[in-house]
């Protein structure tokens, strides 16, 4: 098995089992981290055969190779007759550069909700929706713009900067609970939440949207405008 982040490349004179057949030829056998099994020859993009994400791959090296890929019912097995080479290479997720890493100096990349360091263990997850801006913190990571109820720019790293912090500066205690005398706090809770303070009495709690407060709700709780358009607070209020 691969470290978890090398890419193991195999390449020879192979025989390709699959469920649907044998083929023979000079292949280039790609194992990916997450036992991701690709063949390729010359023909085009597309592989000769593959096994996405397997349960299980055994590899055997003893002058050839042998690569067995098992994912449920399905089984991918690819035998070499003459082995050209083998090799291991470092592997991350490729992603948009976005700037150096202050840490390592390295590239940073955003993929994945996240932003990733090719070059040091650094990665920092993104809230839905944060577009990453030009501009650099103080500690020398950029920073993002996200909107939860006002638009904040904050820094990547929440221990530099959080988002929980402004948003509870912003509207913690400023909206009522409909269903009690309570007032909204502003909570973590799976999610980014505005939950009642009398929990576990009253169990009201809304998820803060990606958008900004535009004004108040009918039932009385405050409007949103979203990137899908306009919303309660309540997603299940009927008012738009």
């Amino acid at each position: 098995m691969p470290d978890a982040d090398t890419l193991s490349v195999f390449a020879g004179d192979c025989l390709v089992h699959t469920g649907e057949g044998t083929h023979r030829g000079e292949v280039v056998v790609l194992l990916k981290p997450d036992n991701t099994v690709l063949v390729h020859d010359t023909d085009g993009y597309q592989p000769v055969a593959w096994l996405t994400r397997a349960d299980s791959v055994a590899r055997t090296r003893n002058g050839g190779f042998s690569i067995t890929a098992i994912a449920g019912d399905r089984t991918l097995r690819v035998e070499s007759r003459s082995a050209y080479g083998f090799g291991e290479y470092p592997g991350s997720r490729a992603g948009i550069p976005i700037g150096d890493c202050p840490d390592c100096e390295r590239v940073l990349v955003r993929a994945g909700g996240a932003v990733s360091c090719l070059g040091c263990d650094a990665r920092y997850g993104l809230p839905d929706g944060a577009s990453v801006l030009d501009e650099r913190c103080d500690c020398g990571l950029p920073r993002m713009s996200v909107a939860r109820g006002e638009r904040f720019e904050l820094c990547l790293s929440r221990e530099c900067e959080s988002l929980d912090d402004a948003v509870r500066e912003c509207f913690d205690r400023e909206w009522d609970c409909p269903d009690c005398d309570g007032s909204l706090r502003i909570i973590r809770r799976g999610g980014l939440l505005a939950g009642c303070e009398n929990y576990p009495d009253c169990e009201v709690g809304y998820v803060i949207p990606d958008g900004v407060v535009i004004g108040a709700c009918e039932c009385g709780l405050p409007r949103f405008e979203t990137p899908r358009g306009r919303r309660c607070l309540d997603s299940t209020c009927d008012d738009r």
